[in-house]
């Protein structure tokens, strides 16, 4: 079985905000997708973490499934787990269109892009602060998006990490003409948005600077640019 992904196929000079579920109100999720939809968000963000790969624990398919009904936007999800190949088509099946696993955390990650893709789903592969962006160098022609974490994977609410900038512009130029979204996560706000655009991002994952927002729309707009 297969679904129809609806993450749209990379469109350059295109940029793209995923708001991070992570920091809504999880008392009532329902509403943040209702109002991230009507605000202009153009994906959905979705941490998954296990307690393992990070220090945290978030949600799983289960609460993707109960979420899905209330959006028409595309699940962007983001697996920050031990060996996500055993839970792919769970995932799948709760209703990702994207899954985007950690280059750290595969040891055949060829496989498991091939997987993912066999599922249906976009496949993308994220990348710790600390993980040089050559790793990546064997597995491009089956990446959908890269995902350049711009924190320590595991915690909402921390500080963009500079040097992400040097790592976006390599990722960029390695992927050259492919039709490849370069995603950015971690410390996003309206005040470093058009330096991380600048330097390759076309997909900004903003979690407390959209949900701790008094303008919504406008800041959605804004991290757009």
């Amino acid at each position: 079985m297969t679904m129809s992904s609806l993450i749209p196929t990379f469109e350059p000079g295109k940029v793209l905000v995923a708001p991070s579920i992570l920091s809504a109100d999880f008392s009532n999720l329902g509403q943040a997708l209702h109002c991230l939809e009507t605000a202009g968000a153009d994906w959905v963000h979705v941490d998954v973490m296990d307690g393992m790969f990070v220090p945290n624990l978030t949600l799983g398919p289960p609460v993707i499934k109960a979420l899905r009904p209330h959006s028409k936007l595309p699940f962007d999800v983001h697996l920050m787990i031990e060996k996500p190949d055993r839970y792919l088509e769970d995932f799948r099946d709760a209703g990702a269109d994207m899954l985007t696993v950690h280059a750290e955390a595969c040891i055949h990650l060829h496989r498991v892009l091939t997987e993912i893709r066999r599922l249906g789903c976009k496949a993308g592969v994220a990348l710790n602060p600390s993980t040089p962006v050559c790793m990546l160098e064997n597995v491009l022609e089956q990446l959908d998006m890269v995902l350049i974490m711009s924190v320590n994977p595991g915690f909402g609410g921390q500080s963009f990490i500079p040097h992400s900038l040097e790592k976006l512009a390599q990722m960029k130029a390695m992927i050259g003409n492919r039709p490849i979204h370069i995603q950015v996560d971690g410390g996003i706000s309206p005040q470093n948005a058009e330096i991380v655009r600048a330097a390759g991002a076309n997909v900004l994952v903003a979690g407390s600077a959209v949900f701790k927002s008094s303008d919504i729309p406008g800041t959605i707009a804004a991290l757009r640019g």
